[in-house]
């Protein structure tokens, strides 16, 4: 897979000197049209051997280019801050936005390789995150994400020579880092699981691009014209080209049976056994988010539901058992200019918490499979994959030791006409009502099938859908507080075995 990379390529420096002034300028046309359109971001991963030339290329594209449009990101030691959460969020956050270019070092292939050559784990883990790379970058490229990949490479013999004459150059000597001396130690365990990765993950969407880092010349100018075909071909494309993926109905029951129109929406709580047990949950949950175990978990609810179902006073039941600065709550409206342009779930990574802390999603990341479908916000296409996006994102989440637990409040259409109209009756509900909640009715039918599909399809054992029968007020809050206390007690008894 490296033979290409150890010929030993170069260029003389009059050809370079000759052909760079018209790549530079045809690189900062490319930027400046990528800015224009902002229709993708750009993402260039770096990795490969050790003093192949990765930073002093990079170095130079900030020259050839407009710097204020790059952001170079370097993911070196784990803070406390990431360490805290999954790791995929410490990426997340520093995805660049559309129009932008993020350059990355100490990526996700930096991370899995190093973890792999130094013995810190085996294949399997190996394979499991190399899969986790190609669901994440499958899921950018959808978003119409354009990344990236160069592997600089030296031979072995290119980097003993490279390392022996930097030893012996007093003037030069300061350039070997004790990284480099550790990898002249492992290359072959690094070339070796390096091939693997490479193998595994070099995609239509997102190949490789191996570069001989040698000669500067040769490698500055490969690395400019591969950047350079690569957005230029990005910036022609139709977007209206795009791949619709398989569009057919889902679960649609031909006997008129729903999943929601199953539940028994006669279920009520008196007044004081409501009283007894929501004091009696409400103590429960305290405990938990204070037991010392909460330190190796996080928690967090999700509250989907039919307009005017009772989610804010649900919410607010769970609140009131907690010291504010156990949680957060997170309502979710409409993408802000910032968060369209980045990927779908950019606006719910950046807001998971860090462990022995709450947050409380009010409407969520479901959004894409409910409302942007029903009122065809997004395509087809992009609905249908947010279902396995998402069943991966709650993996994630699960792994790194979140509880992830999730509600749908139903009520029936008589029950959301009755509240509507008090909403509007009373003054200080009529905030609560909008023309779009009596427009929504019109599409209750549509809404009950998105539902359906939606539990069918992302209610896993990791992360199940607890579908509430929120006809009766007291009913509802108590039932999601108790499903809150036993995730976390299902939790904490996983911990011990």
């Amino acid at each position: 897979m490296f033979e290409s990379a150890e010929i030993g390529h170069n260029i003389d420096k009059d050809t370079y000197e000759a052909e760079v002034p018209a790549l530079r300028e045809a690189l900062l046309e490319a930027q400046y049209e990528l800015k224009q359109q902002a229709r993708f971001p750009v993402i260039v991963l770096i990795n490969g051997i050790e003093g192949a030339g990765k930073g002093e290329t990079v170095k130079l594209l900030n020259e050839w280019m407009d710097p204020r449009l790059i952001e170079v990101r370097t993911f070196d030691q784990q803070t406390d801050e990431e360490l805290a959460r999954p790791p995929a969020w410490r990426y997340w956050r520093a995805l660049p936005p559309k129009g932008r270019m993020g350059v990355f070092f100490g990526n996700w292939y930096s991370q899995m390789l190093e973890g792999r050559v130094h013995g810190q784990f085996k294949d399997a883990v190996l394979d499991q995150a190399i899969a986790g790379a190609e669901r994440l970058e499958q899921m950018l490229c959808d978003e119409g994400a354009l990344i990236i990949k160069f592997w600089f490479h030296l031979s072995k013999k290119q980097m003993k020579a490279r390392l022996k004459a930097l030893k012996e150059d007093p003037l030069h000597n300061w350039r070997i880092s004790p990284l480099d001396w550790q990898q002249s130690e492992t290359y072959d365990r690094f070339v070796r699981f390096g091939e693997r990765v490479l193998r595994r993950t070099s995609r239509d969407y997102a190949p490789w691009h191996v570069v001989e880092g040698v000669d500067p010349h040769y490698r500055s100018l490969a690395v400019g014209r591969i950047l350079l075909e690569s957005l230029q071909a990005a910036l022609a494309n139709n977007p209206k080209g795009k791949h619709q993926g398989n569009v057919a109905p889902l679960g649609r029951s031909i006997d008129q049976k729903s999943l929601l129109g199953a539940l028994d929406m006669t279920l009520r709580l008196g007044k004081h056994d409501y009283q007894e047990q929501l004091v009696t949950e409400q103590a429960r949950l305290a405990g938990l988010l204070r037991d010392k175990r909460m330190r190796r978990h996080a928690l967090v609810a999700v509250f989907e539901g039919n307009d005017a179902a009772g989610k804010g006073g649900a919410i607010r039941r769970v609140a009131a058992a907690l010291d504010p600065r156990q949680y957060r709550i997170v309502p979710i409206a409409a993408p802000t200019e910032e968060e369209r342009a980045q990927p779908y779930l950019w606006r719910f990574w950046r807001h998971i918490p860090a462990r022995g802390k709450f947050t409380i999603f009010d409407r969520s990341w479901y959004g894409r499979v409910l409302v942007e479908r029903v009122e065809g916000f997004c395509s087809p296409a992009d609905w249908m994959r947010a279902y396995g996006e998402i069943n991966d994102f709650e993996e994630q989440l699960s792994n790194a030791g979140v509880v992830v637990v999730k509600f749908w409040l139903a009520i029936d259409q008589q029950t959301q006409l009755e509240r509507f109209e008090e909403r509007e009756q009373i003054p200080f509900k009529r905030y609560k009502i909008t023309e779009e909640d009596w427009r929504n009715r019109d599409k209750w039918d549509v809404y009950s099938e998105a539902v359906g599909d939606m539990v069918d399809r992302t209610s896993t054992e990791i992360a199940p859908w607890t579908l509430v029968e929120a006809n009766d007020k007291r009913w509802a809050r108590v039932k999601v507080l108790r499903t809150i206390n036993q995730a976390l007690e299902a939790a904490f008894a996983k911990d011990k075995k």
